[in-house]
């Protein structure tokens, strides 16, 4: 078992081993960027699906992948509209590098700014948002590979699935590792991407636009569509489309995997994150806008349509089936599905490393914290995986049901950071230079992302063309604050108490040895033996149940124990108790409390003897009892369990002990 750990993730590191897992830019541009860099296979696809069913309930039926009416055109402006909040984000969350380099994002920000409920606040919605990322990442990377290859059609959620635990699997082995498997594919996915806005940016000049006649027989145009329905439209793809700023917070959160100098390492791969984003994110949707390529919604669950992405590489490299060209189309979407699924490697670096933050400040369980042999978080990967997989099994890894629910959180995320910047300048207004010009840039990313949230929530709080609405993640956000505030109060309680319980004021415990016995055996003999080791001048007694029959005789067994225990017992007294509804924990629980009510100064140690197989299937088999018993003993006070194993082996030829 240690062998295949061992060959699964790697050897073990030691604590002074943490600085070989720190990240130069190029490392890190690929681990803590995949997620936004990402979002350019699907943001422009938002958009152009709010468009499609804007402009359906105005009286517009569209056919999927024809430019059908000249509104699809807002498009391209409300792309630059995304950028330039981007820009603004990015300064902002850079001035969070600076003032925050060991990580933690919007959590840190708001405790040491806003107070402990806005901490909480942010950091339920940045978890929530994690668990999405990877679920809309896979689940779309899936989506483009299925366009191009349709036989796996049908086959989406048991492939997202695997990908999401293989993607678990390569991160267990450590960041450094994870960073090094994904650059490839990063990189990779970048070179396709500017080779495809090249080839349709030369095509685009060198041929005929189409003319995006409208087909009557599934085109109506609506007409006097009003400067306000406009807007309207505007404002709803602008929140649809700012599922592109999804992941630019991952490098503020990741600060301490970088390398020294840790604050410019991460300051200049922001910069090229956010340069790299924005120059794919325009290209994709000028070039969607110019060959009219749209994406319209199947409207059913359980259909996945094929991606903008899928249809625009397409048509700008013909369509071919065979050939160069066909070859890098299949290497495009191949590299796509790549990147999407890598994206989820941001939240598979973040989600636990923010986790581990809370479970520090224990608002989460302190196992979060705790690091596993390749130095990273491993319970928060666990649960990480584990919750992505359950939605994306809920939801059928439908994109176009996980993608709404996608930008809610981040915005939440994004309004409480950049407010708690505002204030952390204002505190330290004696002592920083310019602060006045760093609280108005932290301001200006406060205002606009929050009327990006207030926009989220008009455009997208009831569930619409059967997708559901942001309302769900409203619901979810407050429930998760109050887990984090009663996990808070538990650890409070108990450290108050652990203070107070001094041992000066114990008083001193006499000691009572009892031995469960089922059967005479050699397991029972070692108990005996432990026993009286550890009881001293103390009393010893056993404790035996009797199954009655039906007809309140004692069992045949009973007379076969007494004897035994005459030659075997070592002199020690056992007492039998008669039950006749066929049960062993219960009685033995009545008479344990029967004794401490009895003898409240005394503490019970109960010995129980247990057979260990050589066998994962035997032990399955064997000692439930047991597991049931020391389940109902271990709350209550005045009781010592201890178990006495006894080793056997139940394979075939090797039946000895």
């Amino acid at each position: 078992m240690f062998r295949f750990k061992r060959f699964l993730l790697g050897r073990r590191l030691a604590s002074n081993e943490i600085k070989k897992t720190k990240v130069n830019k190029v490392i890190g541009l690929s681990i803590f960027s995949s997620d936004a860099l990402s979002s350019v296979a699907y943001a422009t696809q938002e958009i152009m699906a709010s468009l499609s069913s804007s402009l359906t309930s105005l009286g517009v039926v569209a056919a999927a992948g024809v430019l059908a009416h000249p509104l699809y055109r807002l498009s391209v402006p409300v792309c630059i509209g995304i950028i330039v909040l981007l820009i603004i984000l990015g300064v902002s969350y850079s001035q969070t590098i600076s003032a925050y380099p060991m990580g933690g994002g919007a959590y840190i920000v708001a405790k040491n700014n806003l107070g402990e409920v806005a901490s909480l606040v942010a950091g339920a919605s940045i978890l929530i948002d994690f668990v999405l990322t990877v679920s809309v990442s896979v689940s779309a990377g899936v989506a483009n590979i299925t366009s191009a290859f349709t036989y796996f059609r049908g086959y989406e959620v048991p492939m997202t699935i695997a990908v999401i635990i293989v993607i678990a699997a390569i991160n267990l082995r450590g960041v450094r590792d994870s960073g090094k498997t994904f650059a490839i594919p990063t990189y990779g996915f970048a070179l396709l991407m500017i080779v495809l806005l090249g080839t349709g940016t030369i095509k685009a000049i060198f041929e005929s636009a189409p003319t995006h006649e409208m087909v009557e027989a599934s085109i109506r145009t609506a007409t006097g569509i009003s400067r306000f329905a406009i807007l309207m439209i505007f404002l709803k793809a602008f929140s649809a489309g700012c599922t592109a700023l999804t992941g630019i917070e991952g490098i503020s959160n990741g600060v301490p995997a970088f390398k020294e100098p840790c604050i410019e390492n991460a300051s200049k791969t922001m910069i090229w994150m956010l340069t790299l984003l924005s120059v794919l994110f325009m290209g994709v949707t000028l070039l969607a806008s110019h060959f009219g390529i749209v994406y319209v919604r199947s409207g059913d669950p359980a259909v996945i349509s094929e991606t903008l992405l899928s249809n625009l590489a397409k048509t700008i490299y013909g369509g071919a089936s065979s050939g160069f060209l066909w070859f890098i189309y299949i290497l495009t979407m191949s590299f796509t599905f790549l990147i999407l699924v890598i994206a989820a490697n941001t939240s598979f670096a973040g989600f636990p490393r923010l986790s581990a933050i809370m479970g520090n400040y224990k608002h989460l369980p302190k196992q979060l914290a705790n690091q596993g042999d390749r130095l990273v978080f491993s319970n928060g990967i666990f649960i990480l995986a584990t919750a992505s997989c359950f939605l994306v099994w809920l939801l059928n890894a439908n994109t176009d049901l996980l993608i709404p629910l996608y930008a809610m959180g981040v915005f939440i995320g994004f309004t409480i950071s950049q407010a708690g910047m505002v204030m952390h300048w204002w505190k330290r207004r004696d002592k920083e230079k310019k602060w006045q010009i760093k609280a108005a840039i932290n301001g200006i990313g406060t205002i606009t992302t929050a009327i990006v949230f207030m926009d989220i929530v008009v455009h997208k709080f009831k569930m619409e063309d059967g997708i559901a609405g942001v309302w769900i993640i409203l619901l979810i956000i407050p429930a998760l604050v109050w887990v984090f505030l009663k996990t808070h109060r538990h650890y409070v309680h108990v450290s108050s108490l652990l203070a107070s319980s001094r041992i000066d004021k114990v008083a001193p415990h006499r000691n009572h040895v009892i031995i469960l016995v089922s059967r005479i055996h050699h397991g029972t003999l070692e108990a005996i033996r432990y026993a009286k080791t550890i009881a001293g001048q103390s009393p010893v007694e056993a404790l035996n149940i009797d199954l009655m029959d039906e007809y309140g005789n004692p069992s045949p067994l009973r007379n076969v124990i007494e004897a035994d225990w005459k030659k075997y017992g070592e002199g020690i007294p056992l007492r039998i108790i008669e039950n006749s509804f066929r049960q062993i924990v219960e009685p033995i629980i009545e008479e344990l409390n029967r004794m401490r009510e009895g003898e409240p100064e005394t503490t019970f140690t109960v010995v129980l003897p247990e057979f260990i197989t050589s066998s994962v299937f035997g032990n399955f088999l064997h000692n439930q009892t047991a597991l049931r018993l020391k389940a109902m003993l271990l709350p209550m006070t005045n009781i010592v369990v201890i178990s006495v194993p006894f080793h056997i082996e139940d394979r075939p030829g090797e039946m000895r002990i």
